[in-house]
Order: C-alpha cells, then sequence, then structure tokens
C-alpha cells in the first residue's frame, strides 16, 4: 500500500494536581489508585483517587484555568474535548501536536476559554491509551440570563460510559505495537465507573460493581452521557423511560424522542428524562457494544447501571430490575436555530476536501505480524498514515521550525497508493470549508468516529443537504462503507488535530492537522504562546 508507519509508546503513572478556577483558584490530587473489577485489583491512573474523574461545572463563556504537575517519572497532556478554545490551541492538549508533554517534576498550566458550547463535553488524557481512566465530564450550563431551549431541569446527571481491561491497558497497547495486529478487546464495559451485576464477582459480594441513581417521581433530569470507551461505539437505553435527545457535542439540536442511542467513542449526548414511571419496580440503565463489521472482534458484554425511584424498597426492587426491551443487538444498523443559539451554516464553499479512511496493511519482516496475512495493520487519511513527530507541531509553525511536517495534504484520494509524507492541509482564516468522508472496504469496512480539535462542524450524511439547521457536532460517525460531509468557516486560527476516535486506529495512523492561518486583525490571530509551555 506504500505506507510508512511508527508508533510512540509512553507509559504513564503519574500524579498531578488538578487546579479549576472562574473566579477562584482551588486544587485537587490526581493519583495512581488500587480499583477491583471483574475479580481482580490492578492500579489505574486516577483523579482525586475517582474513576472517573470529576466533573467540571461552567458556564456559557466562562475561562476555567486547570493546573497540571506532574509527580511520577512519565509523560502527560490532558485535552479538553469539545472546547474549542478561540485563538488559545496552546491549551488544546494533544501530545506533540499543540504541546510537548508535560515531563516528569514539571508543570503546566491550562486555560479553558468556553465560547458558545452549552450542554455537555469532556476532557481527558492526550497521551496514548492513558484516557482509559483518565477521564471526566464538562457540564456547561447557559449564560446567566439566558436559558435552555428546552423544558427546564430539575436535576442534572452526568452519566459515563467506559471500558474496563482486566489487564494494564498500556500492555495491551505494547502487545499490539509489538504484534502488528488488532488489540485485545476490553473484558468489560462500565457505567460511571463500575460494570454492572451481568459480570463474574459482580453480585452478591462486599465489592459494589453496580451503580445506583436515584430519581424522584415527577422530577425532570438532563442527563450528560459521555462515551469515553477507547475502541467501541455503544448504544444505551434505560427500561421503560424513553428519552428525548437534546444537544450533542455541547450543541443544542431539534429534540427527538428514542428509546436508544447508539454513541461513539468521544461523542456527548444531552438526554431529558421524565421520571414518570412505577416507584416501586427499579430500571436497568444498559450500554452494549455495536459493531458495524463481523470481520473486527468486539467486546459482546452489557454493562448496566439502575435507575431506581426515592422512597422504593431498594432491596425488593433492585433484586430484579428490569431490562431495556430496546436496546438493539450487537449488529442492529437499523439543531435548533435562534436568537440565542443561531446557525452559522456555510451556503456557499471556498475550499472542498474529500478524504478516504482507511484500515492498511504494512509489510511485516518475514510475514511474521498478527494482522492478516502476516502483516502489520495501519490506518490512514487519503492514504496517508500520520506519524508523530519529536516536536509538537504547533510550535514548530509559529515559530517557522522546519522539517517538522510538510503541507499539501491531497485534496482529493490519490489514484496509486503512494502518498507517505505527513502532509497538512493549510486553510486561509474565514475560509468555508467542506469536507467529505469517504469509508473504504480496505482490510475490513466499519464506522469510524472522525473529531476534529477547534471546531464544531455541521454534518451532512443524506443525499439532501439541510441548509436550516443542521446538526453541529465535533465527533461524528463516518458509516460503514459510507460517507459524511462537513461544513465549517475557518474562524479558529491554529493547529487543530483531526483523527478517528478508535484509539486503535489513532495508534495506526488515522490522523491529520489543520492549519488555519491567521487573520488580518489582531483578534483573528493566534495568541502567543503562555511562558511555561512543556519543551520538547
Amino acid at each position: 500500500m506504500g505506507l510508512e508507519r511508527f508508533a510512540l509508546v509512553i507509559f504513564l503513572g503519574l500524579s498531578l494536581f488538578l487546579c479549576c478556577a472562574k473566579s477562584y483558584a482551588g486544587s485537587s490530587q490526581i493519583e495512581k489508585a488500587n480499583y477491583t473489577r471483574l475479580c481482580r485489583t490492578k492500579s489505574i491512573l486516577t483523579v482525586n483517587g475517582q474513576f472517573p474523574g470529576p466533573t467540571l461545572y461552567a458556564h456559557h463563556g466562562d475561562t476555567v484555568v486547570v493546573r497540571v504537575l506532574n509527580r511520577a517519572d512519565q509523560n502527560i497532556t490532558l485535552h479538553w474535548h469539545g472546547v474549542k478554545q478561540p485563538r488559545n490551541p496552546w491549551s488544546d492538549g494533544p501530545a506533540y501536536i499543540t504541546q510537548c508533554p508535560i515531563k516528569p517534576g514539571a508543570e503546566f498550566t491550562y486555560k479553558l476559554v468556553f465560547s458558545n458550547e452549552e450542554g455537555t463535553v469532556w476532557w481527558h488524557a492526550h497521551s496514548d491509551w492513558a484516557r482509559a481512566t483518565v477521564h471526566g465530564a464538562i457540564v456547561i450550563y447557559p449564560k446567566p440570563g439566558s436559558s435552555f431551549p428546552f423544558f427546564r431541569p430539575d436535576e442534572h446527571l452526568p452519566v459515563i460510559l467506559g471500558e474496563w481491561w482486566k489487564r494494564d491497558v498500556n500492555d495491551v497497547l505494547t502487545e499490539m505495537l509489538q504484534t502488528g495486529g488488532a488489540p485485545n478487546v476490553s473484558d468489560a464495559f462500565t457505567i460511571n465507573g463500575q460494570p454492572g451485576d451481568l459480570y463474574p464477582c459482580s453480585k452478591g459480594g462486599k465489592i459494589m460493581s453496580l451503580i445506583v441513581i436515584a430519581v424522584e417521581n415527577g422530577k425532570r433530569y438532563l442527563l450528560h452521557v459521555v462515551n469515553a470507551a477507547l475502541n467501541e461505539e455503544l448504544f444505551f437505553s434505560i427500561a421503560g423511560h424513553p428519552v428525548t435527545v437534546v444537544g450533542v457535542d455541547g450543541t443544542y439540536t431539534k429534540p427527538f424522542p428514542t428509546d436508544y442511542i447508539m454513541i461513539t467513542p468521544g461523542q456527548t449526548m444531552d438526554l431529558l428524562l421524565e421520571a414518570n414511571q412505577c416507584s416501586s419496580t427499579a430500571y436497568y440503565m444498559a450500554a452494549r457494544a455495536y459493531s458495524s463489521s463481523a470481520a473486527v472482534p468486539f467486546d459482546n458484554t452489557t454493562a448496566t447501571a439502575v435507575l431506581e425511584y426515592a422512597g422504593s424498597d431498594s432491596g425488593s426492587s433492585r433484586a430484579s430490575p428490569l431490562f431495556p426491551g430496546t436496546l438493539p443487538a450487537y449488529n442492529n444498523t437499523g439543531a435548533l436555530a435562534n436568537a440565542d443559539h443561531p446557525s452559522d451554516f456555510p451556503l456557499t464553499i471556498d475550499s472542498h476536501v474529500v478524504i478516504t479512511v482507511s484500515i492498511n496493511e504494512l509489510p511485516c519482516p518475514r510475514d511474521t505480524c498478527e494482522g492478516p496475512n502476516g502483516t502489520r495493520i495501519a490506518a490512514s487519511l487519503n492514504n496517508i498514515s500520520f506519524v508523530t513527530p519529536q516536536v509538537d507541531i504547533l510550535t514548530a509553525y509559529y515559530r517557522r521550525i522546519g522539517g517538522v511536517f510538510a503541507t499539501g495534504f491531497p485534496s482529493r484520494p490519490p489514484l496509486l497508493f503512494n502518498f507517505t509524507a505527513d502532509d497538512l492541509p493549510l486553510i486561509e482564516y474565514n475560509t468555508s470549508v467542506e469536507v467529505v468522508f469517504q469509508g473504504t472496504n480496505l482490510v475490513a469496512g466499519l464506522n469510524h468516529p472522525m473529531h476534529l480539535h477547534g471546531y464544531s462542524f455541521y454534518v451532512k450524511d443524506t443525499p439532501l443537504y439541510n441548509l436550516v439547521d443542521p446538526p453541529m457536532m465535533n465527533t461524528f460517525g463516518v458509516p460503514r462503507n459510507g460517507w459524511a460531509a462537513v461544513r465549517f468557516r475557518a474562524l479558529n486560527p491554529g493547529v487543530w488535530f483531526m483523527h478517528c476516535h478508535l484509539e486503535r486506529h489513532m495508534t495506526w495512523g488515522m490522523d491529520a492537522v489543520f492549519i488555519v492561518k491567521n487573520g488580518e486583525s489582531p483578534e483573528a490571530q493566534m495568541l502567543p504562546p503562555p511562558p511555561d509551555m512543556p519543551p520538547c
């Protein structure tokens, strides 16, 4: 296929301080802690001993400061997924893209600049596979004096979906890189850090493995759902309780009722839940994988939590919760615009790009790797497999350091599979951009959740454009062997990472970088780097 690829392996085991502030300063500890799941105890990286990490709360337009002190002997970065960081790519977080990692004994202060985000976004580590346990939700309320464009919820409930391996995830990653094959699938899914009672060692023991969410009859709840899983798209449903989707990726959408959702890694959704069912019954929340390809192994288990009404007899109701009858099988393939939340959909296009997203194969000496026919598995965009540099691209671009990256990413798929460089698309400020992503059937056709840092974009995947209020997202699924188009206006100068949010695909090279040039006015130019940028 003409691809070249290498991967950088970094093992994490660290202690950090997390300091968050709007108009105040505070601190909290990130540390290793022992957690027991599925009959085994292992040490994982946590925030304040918590898995998942703490939820951050902010209002539309706030600024939050996060101070990270690395007390371990390995590197770390944090990414604020869905926070656009206008003019401030220095705090975006992906390692060797917008910063060099925070080295042992060093520290770095992130400045989170919220602009028009509302609803749910999230934060996670952006160094190898550390985000398996280093992640948490970010809930953004409307700005003071404004309101939700739907019935006001009585309470907010974060629901974080994740994956759990019995082994250290760094060992899973290392084995994948050494063998050239696919990684071992996870051993369980989790809801707010727990797998639920359908797994071994999960019922009747001393260790609590089931999350119980208490609600009051007659109240309305806004669920802030995050798919923090590394490699699996997930179905999610609540027995006896249809929900109304009112937001995705920190942006409101046209409300629509549904019995279940399918959410890709990296995506967030806001779901309105009416607590109006029988109070004497407990109800399972359940999450299981959606597998878009029979050729790719996946974790075929189901995580559960319990929705329980306050005042009920928890002992009897929890003994036999109702299971969601509408949770799809693993192979089931079956926006708002107003004065406060305007749509700025580009009607005319200045730059048009077509990108193929593919799984590829690399030759392996003596055909000894564990990919198809003894090859090493890779991934690409327009047949370019991204190679992580040794100097972060943002600094190289800002300081005009040569030899770190090349420009000229092809705007069309190549006719021959002979593109091997780290070619990056350069975009003029205020350009209206349309990018069409085309899935391929190379090696295995499957869905690809693509994420672009620094931007939200309007998504199209049907024959007719919605030009009035199309959905706005920052992570969207390119369907198996299908296509999707996104449009955005390049109003955020800087270096912005674009990648598949399946962690194995990002490791294999399904990545690229968009560079948006400075505009003419000072307000259209990148801010200067902060003084404490970590050195390479």
